[in-house]
């Protein structure tokens, strides 16, 4: 079984975002979505997930403009990120030993298949080519791996994946300054952490994507970024998860933690698998 990790840059339109939610079928878990950083992340996982991907593509493709986008989260695309995950029995996500064959041929068949059906140029990343290696070079030193040469006029281009799983996961600081946000981020940054520091209304976020979770998860990133925080003087307001997270990484974490970190038992992959619902 896989999982695919939808990220879509529309964050703010609700008739748009329900009509992409729907299009995702049963095969969605979770949706969250962002008008700030103008962008929404569909969780889907399921025997169809393949076919549930393509029909929420081809749905964001039609609705979405990337020509009249705004938002604080770098994209290049409308289907801006699309990866495949292994899940294991019961729906346990693979950690980075696991293989990730039958992610990477449902990578290579999304990439073509959107290529060819959208005529949107795709770029493939994992393992041996990473996501951020991807958004620096695509069109510049990087030519699509399927797909047109040249962006789609209102879709731009697509990075598709095969991955183990992450954990998306933002902390909130009580500060309008963006260059300290950015420093923290440089300074939790890590092997097992990927961080941007963004402007957020009146505060500012470090972004992360925590690549290892069970190296580093939800409560020692929030715990680093509290203590280079606190360094500079300033106060985290919140933490959020971005969409699911493994069970393994939960029960990792003391429950007296989980309302401070927010999670929740109801928001792990394997829970919302076994409720078959979002």
């Amino acid at each position: 079984m896989l999982e695919c990790v939808v990220n879509v840059s529309e964050g703010r339109d609700t008739a748009v975002l329900d009509e992409l939610a729907a299009a995702g079928g049963g095969c969605l878990l979770d949706q969250h979505r962002d008008p700030v950083h103008h962008r929404s992340v569909f969780t889907m996982a399921g025997e169809d997930v393949e076919e549930a991907t393509r029909s929420l593509a081809r749905r964001v493709v039609e609705l979405v403009d990337l020509r009249t986008h705004s938002g604080v989260h770098p994209r290049f695309g409308a289907l801006d990120v699309v990866p495949f995950v292994p899940l294991g029995p019961g729906g346990v996500p693979a950690d980075g030993t696991a293989p990730l064959d039958e992610a990477l041929d449902a990578r290579d068949r999304f990439a073509r298949w959107a290529g060819e059906a959208l005529a949107l140029p795709c770029f493939i990343y994992g393992p041996a080519r990473s996501l951020p290696d991807v958004r620096s070079r695509a069109f510049r030193e990087l030519v699509p791996d399927t797909g047109p040469a040249r962006p789609h006029p209102s879709a731009g281009a697509c990075a598709v994946g095969a991955r183990p799983v992450l954990v998306a996961y933002n902390v909130w600081l009580e500060t309008p300054d963006l260059a300290l946000a950015q420093r923290i981020a440089e300074a939790v940054r890590g092997p097992a952490v990927r961080a941007l520091g963004l402007p957020f209304g009146a505060g500012t976020q470090v972004s992360c994507n925590l690549t290892d979770p069970a190296t580093v998860g939800p409560g020692e990133l929030f715990d680093d970024v509290w203590s280079q925080a606190e360094a500079a003087g300033v106060t985290v307001a919140r933490a959020e998860l971005v969409g699911l997270v493994p069970a393994a990484v939960l029960g990792a974490t003391p429950r007296s933690r989980w309302t401070e970190l927010d999670l929740d038992p109801d928001r792990t992959v394997e829970a919302r698998l076994a409720a078959g619902r979002r």
